[in-house]
């Protein structure tokens, strides 16, 4: 089941409870922080995740999933592919 666009757990993201975040789905790739570029970008090309893209993993997204804030060290980039062979 698709719940982001890059492949990110919100029910087990901390940001969800500690800032509110509605996700990039339900709030159209503009989560708790504002933009995200890597949500925006799947979406102007009309993916329902980054899996789907010829591009995966950009660099965008690897960037994203290695955040040493934010990111998951690339769990995120597996749930994608898991996610792809769901659909």
């Amino acid at each position: 089941m698709v719940v982001s666009k890059c492949g990110c757990m919100c029910s087990t993201c901390d940001f969800v409870k500690q800032c509110g975040c509605k996700g990039c789905l339900k709030s159209n790739g503009h989560p708790f922080h504002g933009d995200c570029p890597v949500a925006l970008c799947c979406i102007e090309k009309g993916y329902a995740h980054c899996g789907e893209c010829e591009s995966f993993p950009c660099k965008q997204l690897n960037d994203y999933a290695f955040d040493p804030e934010h990111g998951d060290n690339g769990e995120r980039l597996e749930t994608l592919r898991s996610w792809l062979k769901e659909l």
